[in-house]
């Protein structure tokens, strides 16, 4: 039986969403505009996209007077500092981070700006340094009386992956199973959750990483025309569901009161058992290490 999903007012919320303009993260803004935060903000790469975001919250809701949207590429890392130094500066405060973003590209290898194979970095490594940035904000922001939440999108794609910390780039080259790469930055995703949320524990935060269920949104935009074809036809044989449905999956555990225990992972709204992998304490940490080496190596952190 489908979720259903009531939020509570957000007046007092000041929210990030990535991915908004396309797919569920559309419908998610639409979603949380409607239950009137105190700011919500949709970081997009294309500021044109953004804007008919904006004129669709507008359609759909009455008004987008709470809704900003600010510009930031996460396939460019300095776009994400300047990105996260701007929100601290001109914001200040923040409650609820939503990092719904990723793409998926198959049978290719494609490198950022960065020089970081485009999936690595889009689904994993530039959330991560979002959260890095924006943390200090949030545990400032939030209490006891107005908790934080720290949310990734990940995927049932998690199943395939690994953590090879010799091919986080693709070093060694693409595998067989398109999934596969993909599949490894989103346990990542559900790893970083985790491991986050062990971290902040005791900081009235709590961190999540959800599958939304399969649907069919632009996520596979970088790919070919043919590989987008046999992407689309095993997205219909899994089960699809619309984008509204996917949405409301991915934000139920989030704003469900029933939820209090942080760094679970959630498959369509359901609390569930991810790859074995995420609960390998030192494969955790050392992601985590990882992860900020090849940061600070970029001088982002």
């Amino acid at each position: 039986m489908p979720l259903k999903l009531e939020i509570q007012d957000l007046s007092k919320y000041v929210i990030i969403l990535t991915g908004a303009t396309d797919g569920i993260g559309k419908e998610m803004a639409r979603i949380l505009a409607k239950s009137n935060p105190k700011r919500l903000i949709l970081p997009a790469r294309n500021i044109e996209k953004g804007n008919k975001l904006l004129e669709y919250i507008k359609s759909s809701n009455g008004n987008a007077n709470n809704v900003e949207i600010w510009e930031m590429d996460l396939a460019d890392l300095q776009s994400v500092k300047n990105f996260a130094n701007k929100f601290i500066k001109e914001v200040g405060e923040l409650h609820i981070l939503i990092n719904n973003a990723g793409l998926v590209v198959q049978n290719q290898i494609v490198k950022t700006k960065d020089n970081l194979e485009i999936q690595f970095q889009v689904n994993h490594l530039a959330q991560f340094l979002l959260i890095l940035l924006l943390l200090d904000t949030i545990k400032k922001s939030v209490s006891a009386e107005l908790p934080g939440k720290i949310a990734l999108t990940s995927s049932g794609a998690n199943y395939f992956g690994e953590i090879d910390f010799d091919n986080l780039n693709l070093e060694k080259g693409n595998y067989w199973n398109f999934l596969k790469s993909y599949g490894n930055t989103k346990l990542m995703n559900v790893i970083v959750a985790k491991e986050l949320g062990r971290l902040v524990q005791n900081d009235n935060i709590t961190t999540y990483s959800l599958h939304p269920g399969v649907i069919q949104t632009n996520i596979s935009h970088l790919n070919s025309s043919f590989s987008n074809i046999i992407f689309r036809f095993l997205i219909r044989i899994s089960g699809e569901i619309t984008a509204e449905q996917g949405a409301i999956n991915t934000l139920y555990p989030v704003f469900s009161l029933e939820n209090k225990e942080t760094g679970k992972y959630y498959d369509e709204g359901i609390e569930k058992e991810p790859n074995k992998v995420a609960n390998d304490q030192e494969v955790a940490k050392k992601l985590w290490d990882v992860s900020e080496k090849i940061l600070k190596d970029h001088g982002m952190i």
